[in-house]
């Protein structure tokens, strides 16, 4: 990469041209972090040559010192795959090469514990910062940072400081009205994702192909392809990043906020891949002394169509002491397990990656990943996500509750207590009230409960017949007064109201039926699954239908119940198919509880 001396020192009337140039050496310095992996070395020169450019400002002399052919040959050793330079910044001309680096004063602590950092402070430590006398020459952002966690050592090992919080630190200013900010109503955020989100999602929450169980939900061709239910925290957790930090009249510092308890609800299962839009509110905010908890409410849309609610509990250390309520009767509480053993109880191994996987769905909190960062927060290393392992409990009731029925799952609390490291075990302890299943998890290794008070309501479980033995029943109800094939369309629009979503992407198609009884058209139906979440209604297509199918309700029904063949009753004569025939393949996915079509 190719910057100048403009661009790392500045220079009169270069402004544009030096922020450029400075802006490759950031580029470059990432490239070589990002290539390292994959053995790609980067590095930048910053040359002084002379060009076309400069041959009318500098005399001749000048220019036969500065010639490219003494930048070149650095070029040449760079790119040499025996060279093992990388990340780093050479000034070049005339023949002469000089490496550069970043030095850094050791600095000066300028705050003490619990107390305020003010401008006569710096003041006073002033000479101190700016002294170079055993400056450290930091190489990474991992050695940058680091003097900040030593700091952060030394300002809380300090005696003799008040430990109750100051008005600087309350969350809310003192000028801020905070029933204005109670009810408010956050940036609205969109999520558009493919099939690959919901499957990544899975597997950071440990699923695999080693079960069988978890196929539908990591592999977009299966039949039953769907997302776990907790995926949706997924499109609702910016309002948590972005959303809190971009509140104003709140004093938030964003390195001392944690995530504190997680409800999700949800009204349908969530597609497998489209937009969703997420609009957050401020639902109240709690004065615990200590910090302050902020809620927000979450609601989750696919068009317009309401899919799923979340509401987050962000827990603001230090925060607290402006005065306000403790408690919200908007707040979705937690739950304690029975006082018996649990029902069930599943293990997980998390691996050392975990988390390094999950936060690929969007959480990129360095805090799980960076050891430097993670020791700002007083931890040894990086901690697993939260939601990491809510989804990993969430999964486990699914499965052995629900029998992998997304369209059973309602909702899920919980709080979170202690960290997970990576590589630990989830003991996931499990109990069953009714429709209710109360859980806590704890860390195997260590006995303590990561997650408590936990709880996921489940829809209850119908028992449904077979196919053919709700047909027999509904032809016994209707008896022969009727069109039969009323019953199979009757039928199909239930399964389209539960996953109507899945089959508008698999199917992508509007289809009308004709049905005849005495020669002459009896009834119109319309199977739409190309348009929202797909409808069944009488009539005939509302838009254009792609493909119309007409046949006899008595050829219909043998149809439906197997006793001819669609393809026989196609080439006799019986069933006529107008439009798009291709679509045709795809009506297994409609009427698969039944038949072939």
């Amino acid at each position: 990469m190719t910057s100048s001396a403009a661009g790392i020192y500045g220079n009169f009337g270069q402004a544009n041209y030096s922020a450029a140039k400075l802006g490759l050496l950031g580029l470059a310095n990432t490239i070589a972090i990002e290539g390292r992996k994959y053995n790609i070395h980067c590095n930048t020169i910053a040359p002084t040559a002379g060009s076309r450019l400069t041959q009318t400002v500098m005399p001749q002399d000048l220019l036969d010192a500065f010639k490219p052919e003494y930048v070149a040959p650095l070029v040449v050793w760079l790119c040499h795959e025996s060279c093992m330079e990388n990340g780093s910044l050479f000034e070049v001309g005339a023949g002469w090469i000089g490496k550069l680096r970043w030095e850094r004063s050791l600095g000066a602590i300028v705050r003490g514990k619990n107390q305020p950092m003010t401008p006569e402070a710096v003041r006073d430590k002033w000479e101190k910062v700016c002294d170079f006398d055993n400056a450290s020459k930091p190489r990474s952002i991992q050695e940058s940072i680091s003097v900040l966690s030593d700091a952060l050592s030394q300002i809380e090992s300090q005696e003799n400081v008040s430990m109750n919080s100051t008005s600087s630190g309350s969350m809310v200013s003192s000028s801020v009205d905070l029933g204005s900010v109670v009810g408010r109503e956050l940036a609205t955020s969109v999520y558009k994702y493919t099939h690959l989100e919901p499957i990544l999602y899975a597997l950071g929450v440990g699923m695999s192909t080693k079960d069988p169980d978890h196929l539908k939900f990591l592999f977009e061709g299966s039949a039953e392809f769907c997302c776990l239910p907790s995926f949706g925290v997924i499109p609702a957790q910016t309002s948590m990043f972005d959303g809190v930090a971009s509140l104003t009249g709140l004093n938030i510092d964003l390195a001392k906020m944690l995530h504190g308890e997680q409800y999700l609800e949800l009204y349908k299962p969530l597609p497998t891949s489209g937009q969703l839009t997420s609009v957050s509110t401020i639902a109240d905010v709690l004065d615990k002394g200590s910090g302050a908890v902020l809620i927000l409410d979450v609601n989750t849309y696919c068009g317009k169509d309401l899919v799923c609610y979340n509401q987050f509990s962000v827990f603001c250390v230090g925060a607290g002491g402006f005065g306000g309520k403790r408690t919200s009767e908007k707040a979705k509480v937690t739950v304690n397990p029975p006082k018996r053993p649990p029902d069930v109880v599943v293990s997980d191994v998390t691996t050392a990656d975990q988390a390094a996987l999950y936060r690929l769905s969007g959480d990129w909190n360095p805090l799980h990943v960076d050891p430097s960062f993670a020791a700002l927060g007083g931890f040894d290393k990086p901690i697993l996500h939260g939601l990491c392992s809510f989804g990993f409990a969430a999964r486990n009731i699914l499965k052995q509750f629900a029998n992998n029925d997304v369209s059973r799952f309602k909702a899920i609390k919980v709080r979170f207590l202690k960290p997970v490291f990576p590589g630990q075990t989830l003991q996931t302890e499990m109990w069953k009230e009714e429709n209710r299943i109360h859980f806590q998890t704890k860390v195997k290794e260590t006995g303590q409960v990561a997650m408590g008070g936990g709880y996921v309501d489940l829809v209850p479980a119908l028992d449904k017949p077979s196919g053919r033995e709700a047909l027999k029943m509904l032809k016994i109800k209707f008896n022969t007064a009727g069109l039969q094939s009323n019953l199979v369309f009757e039928e199909i629009s239930r399964r389209v109201k539960e996953i109507g979503n899945e089959l508008v992407k698999k199917v992508n198609g509007v289809f009308q039926w004709n049905i005849t009884n005495d020669g002459k058209t009896a009834m119109q139906w319309t199977i739409d699954l190309k348009n929202g979440s797909g409808a069944v209604y009488q009539g005939p297509a509302r838009n254009s239908a792609d493909i119309t199918i007409t046949l006899s309700d008595k050829d219909f029904m043998d149809v439906v119940q197997q006793k001819t063949n669609p393809q026989k009753a196609f080439l006799s004569g019986k069933l006529k198919v107008k439009g798009n025939i291709m679509l045709g393949q795809k009506l297994e996915m409609i009427l698969k509880d039944y038949a072939k079509l």
